[in-house]
């Protein structure tokens, strides 16, 4: 939902740099069963002298945009034609672009979707990397180019995106025959959930980083109870302090952030006015902080806002909310997410005390910044269901959230009726967490998990799960995914 430092962690990705020291907050549920399948490590040669390109294209509705090499893999880029309703798949369909890292059929798969574009660069996700095995990454639909045109928006919801998944699962799957896990980070991990909850027979596991649950979209005290504490007094008062004095000079600011945005070619159609986009760019600022970065970078941030400079007000705010995230330019590429915030998913509002009345507009809600020629109608009901059939059914399904990520404020909970499932908090975490940032005990036991469900747990982590690590080496280009690290810049987004 907000944009950040300039270089820090993306929120959508699965790659964010975390403290290792502190306490952490977890919870499982019951013992861990025998695993489902144990295939060890095999060798990259395959089952079939076919080549695996001529299998992939072989499917019915798939095309190849292009291959690119990548050592020890196949790397496609494709599309599949996909029906734009599921319920009603004769009245049209439209191209949803896929993306397959290829490493070997007897090797299982890793299913990604950060819930937005998809990246055409060869890159891994942490479960993928952990059972050493391919990758199949989904674009999520209504995001450009996999758009239905016309566009029906009433066809994005949570259920025809899940959908999405399952006809690419069963197409692929008669190739990729071990077994599934799905995983994402953010939107990503409400994506995966989701898959899990419609089509809980495909996957083998799920693994969700970071991702929100706002089961009631109009309470959300839990993120005021979170900004009350995270970080230390010290960090908290500087950052409120920028973002306070941003509102109190509004107008000179205001007038600099008018030339900036002839300089750039920016307009406001969407949200209405500069004045709006302005505030709701500092509205974004603590969150966005907290979202991307780590306590240790607070000494970056003015530590006396009333003296500073406007310049330095100025430069903290572009730095980590970004003064073009709320232009028609930098909101056009996310309509699809605030469609689902203002119709599904919810959105956060949170007081910010600390800004008195300084505010115009308060927290803008997700229609603001939706083209009014959109129609959009809340559906409350969603995130409940979601919510109940993850206390009530989760199997083989892990948690991971950041201490001091805003997002975790309102996480997914295991009830009784969980079986073989996490909820892990990286400390001093932020919404970049994942399972190598865990303390020791807590990341064996998730690395274990992950090998178990993919059915490739060697005999020694099926008996002491504290054995349990990674079977690729780390792959400083496959495992750091710069691309989507640019690709998140921007608002208030999970």
């Amino acid at each position: 939902m907000r944009k950040a430092l300039r270089g820090v962690l993306s929120l959508a990705v699965l790659i964010g740099t975390v403290s290792a020291t502190g306490a952490s907050a977890g919870a499982a549920t019951a013992a861990e069963p025998a695993a489902k399948q144990s295939s060890g490590h095999t060798s990259s040669s395959e089952s079939s002298s076919e080549d695996i390109k001529d299998r992939i294209l072989a499917i019915p509705g798939m095309s190849l945009i292009e291959e690119k090499p990548y050592p020890g893999y196949r790397f496609f880029v494709l599309n599949y034609t996909q029906p734009v309703d599921h319920k009603h798949p004769s009245k049209g369909t439209f191209q949803q672009r896929i993306t397959l890292l290829h490493k070997d059929t007897t090797r299982p798969t890793v299913f990604f979707t950060s819930g937005y574009n998809v990246s055409t660069n060869p890159s891994r996700s942490e479960p993928t990397q952990i059972v050493d095995g391919n990758q199949v990454s989904l674009e999520y639909r209504f995001f450009t180019p996999s758009r239905p045109a016309p566009a029906d928006w009433s066809k994005l919801d949570i259920w025809q995106a899940a959908s999405d998944q399952h006809r690419v699962f069963k197409a692929l799957k008669k190739i990729y025959s071990k077994n599934w896990l799905t995983t994402g980070g953010s939107k990503g991990g409400m994506t995966a959930t989701y898959f899990e909850r419609f089509y809980p027979k495909d996957m083998d596991g799920v693994v969700a980083y970071v991702a929100p649950n706002d089961v009631n979209n109009k309470e959300d005290s839990a993120y005021d109870r979170f900004f009350a504490k995270v970080g230390t007094k010290e960090c908290r008062d500087r950052l409120n302090g920028v973002q306070r004095e941003a509102l109190v000079r509004r107008e000179p600011l205001e007038k600099k952030y008018k030339e900036y945005a002839a300089a750039n070619g920016l307009t406001f159609n969407t949200v209405g006015t500069l004045d709006k986009a302005y505030e709701a760019t500092v509205m974004d600022y603590v969150w966005a902080y907290w979202q991307y970065s780590l306590l240790a970078d607070c000494d970056t941030i003015p530590a006396d806002a009333p003296n500073a400079t406007d310049q330095e007000i100025w430069d903290s705010i572009d730095g980590i909310s970004g003064f073009s995230a709320y232009a028609d330019q930098g909101l056009e590429a996310y309509t699809p997410y605030y469609y689902q915030a203002g119709t599904q998913l919810g959105s956060p509002d949170i007081k910010q005390p600390w800004l008195g009345k300084l505010s115009r507009y308060g927290y803008q809600p997700p229609r603001t910044f939706v083209p009014r020629s959109i129609p959009m109608k809340f559906q409350p009901s969603a995130m409940r269901d979601v919510d109940s059939w993850v206390r009530n059914n989760a199997r083989n399904m892990l948690y991971v959230y950041g201490e001091n990520d805003p997002w975790g404020a309102e996480p997914f909970h295991l009830g009784r009726g969980a079986r073989d499932s996490y909820v892990y908090t990286v400390p001093g975490g932020n919404h970049g967490s994942k399972v190598a940032g865990l303390v020791a005990d807590e990341k064996a036991k998730a690395t274990a998990a992950i090998l178990r469900w993919a059915g490739v747990a060697p005999a020694a982590v099926e008996a002491d799960p504290a054995k349990a690590k990674p079977l690729a080496t780390f792959d400083k280009r496959l495992d750091v995914r710069d691309d989507e690290l640019e690709r998140d810049r921007g608002t208030l987004r999970p």
